[in-house]
């Protein structure tokens, strides 16, 4: 009888399976999180150099940025900062096992991750469509990429930042494709809307670094 009672102790103070002490974070977010880490680093030489040829070269940012569209650029930069409220708007849907909406199109608060997510999508390739317009007319006004030093840095800063959102944009695609491709909306979907999130907050952050820099900071 003590055995069985010292086996019963010990078992009963072991820890349950189903819960467990051990809480290990999710592999899937510290990956992506440690490859933003590394994509920091990538937008931070950007930096270096931008800031490197405009100390050596001051007299071309006397004619450069007059060249550029505040108003506009403005406007495009607050269509993409909008976005990542609506992406986060998702990312609180798929947190709650959510992926489409549970009422009309025109019950917002009803809305899903799906529409929240498509709705990041429009207003992402807005911005796209915007960089593209302002680049249309840079070059038109004699502004590209060849012309001189501070022509090439704003072209690399600025388009690579804008590969970067057209990438999110595809895994906005792939997201809401495996949403519509899953049997059942569990745990794995939930975390990828939850890195694609991580991912498109990080592109705001660094464009409203790069619109302070090179738009404001003349």
């Amino acid at each position: 009888m003590q055995i069985v009672a010292s086996a019963q102790a010990v078992q009963s103070s072991t820890p349950s399976p189903l819960h467990g002490s051990v809480n290990r974070p999710n592999v899937v977010s510290v990956g992506v999180i440690v490859w933003l880490s590394s994509e920091l680093m990538f937008f931070a030489g950007l930096f270096a150099m931008y800031f490197t040829i405009r100390s050596v070269a001051p007299d071309l940012w006397a004619w450069g940025p007059e060249q550029l569209n505040i108003p506009f650029s403005s406007v495009n930069t607050t269509i993409l900062v909008i976005s990542s409220f609506w992406c986060q708007f998702g990312v609180f849907a798929a947190e709650r096992f959510q992926p489409y909406r549970t009422g009309s199109l025109l019950q917002v608060g009803k809305w899903g991750m799906t529409e929240w997510f498509v709705l990041t999508y429009i207003f992402g390739a807005i911005f796209v469509a915007g960089q593209v317009y302002e680049y249309a007319h840079l070059i038109h006004d004699g502004l590209s990429i060849s012309t001189n030093a501070y022509g090439s840095v704003f072209y690399l800063t600025t388009g690579f930042h804008g590969l970067h959102v057209v990438g999110g944009l595809i895994a906005f695609l792939l997201v809401i494709g495996r949403s519509f491709a899953a049997k059942r909306f569990g745990h794995a979907e939930a975390t990828s809307a939850i890195v694609i999130s991580y991912y498109w907050h990080f592109v705001d952050v660094v464009w409203i670094g790069l619109f302070t820099v090179i738009y404001i900071l003349k």
